[in-house]
């Protein structure tokens, strides 16, 4: 990727905080392509949110090469944020302004004409889906209808690189699947869409690409279907059986050797035998040779579930299960 093709870039990024035996962020490199909706992913304390701080010019880094939109944000942080939005997770609107003025003040601080900024504020709120409440107070709305003003409002200078927070946090339904259809038009219309989510369904929905992120380093960069398809063992096929120890040890033993199983688990619940196998395969065919090999084996099938490898699969696998 040409710089001319990168809208955001990272290069040997590194961030110290003061009293900290480690970086918060060590050694970060990558790049997000203009028109690309990229998702970065990590759990807490991974390093994710100093390294939107430094992206968004709020946090200063303490070595490395960082641009958005072009141009180098060490250089000329004021012209980056010209290029840039940010949409928080945390309400940040004004409260005693309407939600128009709230747009309003918006434009006044990009340099936009009273003209222009009443245009592109009707624009954004009949857009929104918000006009009719163009004169309300931000306490009057949802938790929806905020998110769609925090939106409106980002993208009053019109950003060519918008950073999402926690996009649906917080909201109902029918709100995120309206937050979620926003994101991918811009998208089309060739902005470029950075998120931080802690919702793995989100991410596989939404990006194009996703990073995740662990103690300050990128420890995976791939779109989600490559990064589902990299984990071991495929899709795993879930069996209830009832059936004495014995049984269902010999009948797991039995599975095990079946074309196209890769492995097999036991659960320690016992009876019912709780089972998982792995297949690489599709599970489609083999459900049938394992329904078949149960009967042989007199054992009964009290439940069955077929788990495809999903982003939170990959997320756990490559960070840990541990609470942090």
């Amino acid at each position: 990727m040409t710089s001319a093709e990168e809208a955001v870039r990272t290069r040997d990024l590194v961030k110290w905080y003061p009293k900290r035996d480690r970086p918060a962020v060590d050694g970060l490199t990558f790049s997000v392509a203009r028109g690309e909706i990229f998702g970065l992913l990590g759990p807490n304390g991974a390093g994710k949110t100093t390294t939107i701080g430094v992206l968004t010019t709020r946090v200063v880094p303490t070595e490395g090469e960082v641009s958005v939109g072009g141009v180098d944000l060490l250089r000329d942080g004021a012209e980056a944020r010209r290029r840039l939005a940010v949409v928080s997770q945390h309400n940040n609107l004004d409260r005693g302004l309407t939600i128009h003025q709230n747009l309003l003040m918006h434009g006044l601080y990009h340099g936009l004409s009273r003209t222009e900024r009443r245009r592109r504020a009707g624009g954004l709120l009949e857009e929104m889906g918000l006009a009719d409440r163009a004169g309300a107070k931000v306490g009057q709305l949802s938790g929806g209808q905020q998110q769609r003003v925090k939106i409106a409002r980002a993208l009053m200078h019109e950003p060519s690189v918008l950073f999402v927070d926690e996009p649906s946090t917080g909201l109902d339904p029918q709100s995120r699947l309206f937050v979620y259809d926003k994101l991918t038009a811009l998208h089309a219309h060739g902005v470029t869409v950075v998120i931080t989510t802690h919702d793995m369904e989100e991410a596989a929905r939404l990006c194009d690409r996703v990073g995740i992120m662990d103690h300050g380093r990128l420890i995976a960069l791939d779109t989600p279907k490559s990064l589902t398809a990299s984990l071991p063992g495929g899709t795993a096929v879930d069996l209830a059986v009832d059936g004495d120890a014995a049984r269902v040890r010999v009948l797991a033993a039995a599975l095990g050797a079946e074309p196209g199983v890769s492995a097999v688990e036991s659960g320690q619940d016992d009876p019912p035998g709780r089972l998982t196998l792995h297949t690489t395969a599709d599970p489609t065919p083999l459900l049938a040779r394992v329904l078949h090999v149960i009967g042989e084996h007199g054992c009964e099938v009290r439940d069955v579930g077929v788990r495809r490898p999903s982003l939170e699969d990959v997320f756990i696998r490559l960070t840990g299960r541990g609470i942090r």
